[in-house]
């Protein structure tokens, strides 16, 4: 059995907390997926019940100010941003991993010149990099891919770089430089099969963070736009009726709660599985 697959079975003998995280991450994934075409109702109609109406057997999660059914609106708000969140965090765990792998295996001038401009990328705040974004790009799902982006990607360069720098002088890197292997062969055959481990840890932490930077930005009006929703557009729409009709925002707020909390217990339990391949080569 190679070692994937002994920290595959690792993590579906998980404990109660991971597995209620994996179970939550699963049911919100296929509300998100499968929502427009699950029997939960429009959530652009408009007076499908009263304005602001209380959570009901009719709508669970009531209604908002233009009576629209809010259960579907959050439906299609978890879908909005896990998959803004999803597409910027695998763009940027591709890119941060070459850029990382080069880093630590050529050194010199590429490491630093990667590791200077990973600084420079952390230095800036998610918020400000999104007005800056928005300024350029004009607000929309686009801006938010691109600033979630940018405050991953040092985190993917960091993290790869590191594992990276403990694995090119080993010997069986060594023995392909002998060889004659071209660097990218290296970099792809040799070096990534033993930092997707420590890439896949990231990218669950980094989907947590994109969600938070997409539902901050979406919050502040710049990212998903309306009549389109995303958990934090509801969040901000909930919030100037917070006084007479605070399900809005308990609901939305509640599922982005859950979502993020799910993210980072699957993200442990998939660092725990993947802990005992630590320092055991791949190739």
């Amino acid at each position: 059995m190679s070692g994937f697959s002994k920290a595959a079975g690792r993590l579906l003998r998980a404990d109660a907390l991971t597995l209620f995280g994996l179970i939550t991450l699963v049911t919100l994934l296929f509300l998100g997926i499968f929502g427009p075409w699950l029997p939960l109702g429009d959530p652009s109609r408009i007076a499908a019940g009263p304005r602001l109406g209380a959570p009901s057997a009719q709508f669970l999660f009531g209604t908002d100010e233009l009576g629209r059914d809010f259960m579907p609106r959050v439906v299609q708000g978890i879908r909005s941003t896990f998959l803004l969140s999803a597409i910027a965090v695998t763009i940027t765990a591709v890119i941060g991993s070459l850029l990382g792998m080069a880093a630590g295996y050529l050194g010199r001038f590429a490491d630093q010149a990667i590791a200077r401009g990973a600084d420079i990328l952390f230095a800036f705040p998610a918020l400000v990099a999104g007005l800056l974004v928005a300024a350029v790009m004009g607000p929309g799902q686009g801006s938010a891919i691109t600033v979630i982006s940018i405050a991953t990607l040092p985190l993917f360069i960091r993290v790869v770089r590191s594992v990276t720098l403990g694995i090119a002088g080993r010997g069986f890197v060594t023995a392909a430089e002998v060889a004659g292997a071209s660097t990218l062969r290296i970099m792809l055959v040799h070096l990534l099969p033993n930092v997707m481990g420590a890439v896949m840890v990231q990218l669950t932490y980094a989907l947590s963070i994109g969600m938070i930077i997409e539902s901050a930005l979406s919050f502040l009006g710049l990212g998903v736009q309306p009549p389109d929703a995303s958990l934090g557009s509801l969040l901000r729409q909930g919030s100037s009726y917070l006084t007479i009709a605070p399900w809005m925002v308990l609901s939305s707020g509640a599922v982005l709660s859950l979502a993020i909390m799910s993210v980072n217990l699957v993200g442990d339990a998939v660092r725990d599985a993947l802990e005992p391949l630590k320092g055991r080569p791949l190739t």
